[in-house]
């Protein structure tokens, strides 16, 4: 049984451990040979990494390249737009954006003379609505940042209308994909936005360190990057001091000595989730995360996700009672039976994924019962 419902924090798959240890190890036998063939070797696994993400979004070649996390990304696009783009103007988020973008953005305002506007969510919501963030989306609007998959709801939302509606806005439009890639379906070719932040740890199954930024190539043209480098220029090998130019593509985004490991280290995640197909991950997580809602509808637990799968990524929340019930010694207790999951506050998260076994969801349910109750044993 795997009792594994972790898949918001960090993803796995069969073989995980020994695939990534066998690409570590060769990696580790290239970096440690005593030839001149390390850096050739380093960047081809960095490009199968970039060329990997690439496919998986559809996004065009030479659009996309690496971060060491969604804050840096974030902060590196927004160091690179031209200056118009975002003085005396809003730049719009939702209440239940990831904290550190907007610990980020808090801190820039000032400097890049921005207004940061954050949507709250309604009272005893637990997700901003996709309309409420629209309502508050005017031409003022410098950029607007999405969550594609919020990290405390598991909200999914309509992309391709508040894309739309950015158009209609003349803004800058993001998403940050991480709670959402690798368990339900995202293209920049369907629906075009003008850049994407993400990393690599959730659903990918990858490692920490492998976040990408993927940026449209219209706005890519425009972008200046502050923090640049010998991996900013055409030819990184360039060492003429009074000549430095950008690359063409998104590697004008790169900067000092590229960081190699975490992409080698997630490269097996990708291309597991590549053949395995995002439709069949997404039925696996599917059918469990039914599993555990008719569960909780049936012994009366409040359920903090959406309840229609469209607008729902691959977690499910439950509520745990504001008396009573101690999410640290829950937590302690599943661990106890080999059920592995997290609480944010009173907020139960579940991501079941592909190793997940029916077997250890209803070893779940079981134990919750217990824990919390069921309206089913109060009416009795």
């Amino acid at each position: 049984m795997s009792g594994y419902f972790l898949y918001h924090s960090i993803g796995t798959f069969p073989g995980k451990a020994e695939q990534m240890a066998a690409s570590l190890t060769k990696f580790s036998n290239i970096w440690s040979a005593q030839d001149d063939g390390q850096w050739p070797a380093a960047l081809a696994a960095q490009q199968r990494f970039i060329d990997a993400w690439t496919r998986l979004i559809e996004a065009p070649q030479g659009t996309l390249t690496t971060a060491e996390n969604v804050t840096a990304a974030l902060y590196s696009l927004i160091g690179a737009l031209p200056a118009a783009r975002l003085a005396g103007k809003r730049l719009l988020v939702a209440g239940d954006c990831f904290p550190s973008l907007h610990f980020l953005l808090a801190g820039l305002g000032e400097r890049f003379g921005f207004t940061l506007d954050t949507v709250p969510l309604r009272p005893s919501e637990t997700w901003v609505r996709d309309e409420d963030f629209i309502a508050r989306w005017q031409a003022d609007v410098g950029l607007a940042l999405i969550t594609f998959v919020t990290s405390t709801a598991s909200h999914r939302c309509d992309v391709d209308r508040l894309a739309a509606h950015s158009r209609a806005m003349g803004s800058i439009v993001g998403v940050d994909v991480t709670q959402g890639i690798g368990v339900a379906p995202f293209s920049v070719a369907a629906t075009p936005v003008d850049f994407v932040v993400s990393t690599s740890l959730k659903w990918l199954c990858g490692s920490s360190g492998a976040g990408i930024l993927q940026v449209a190539p219209e706005l890519l043209k425009s972008c200046r990057p502050e923090l640049r480098g010998w991996f900013s220029q055409p030819n990184p090998f360039s060492w003429d001091l009074d000549a430095f130019t950008y690359a063409d593509d998104a590697r004008r985004f790169d900067h000092g000595t590229p960081a190699i490991l975490a992409s080698v280290a997630s490269l097996p995640g990708l291309e597991w989730v590549e053949p395995t197909g995002i439709d069949a991950i997404r039925a696996q997580n599917a059918g469990l995360v039914e599993r555990i809602i008719s569960a909780a509808l049936e012994n009366g637990w409040e359920i903090r996700s959406p309840l229609d799968a469209r607008e729902r990524g691959g977690s499910v929340m439950v509520g745990l009672p504001p008396q009573g019930a101690e999410p640290a010694k829950i937590i302690a207790a599943l661990r106890k039976e080999r059920l592995y999951c997290d609480a944010r506050g009173t907020t139960l998260r579940l991501s079941p994924g592909m190793v997940t076994t029916e077997t250890a969801v209803d070893a779940l349910i079981a134990r919750l019962t217990e824990h919390i109750g069921s309206r089913r044993r109060r009416a009795s």
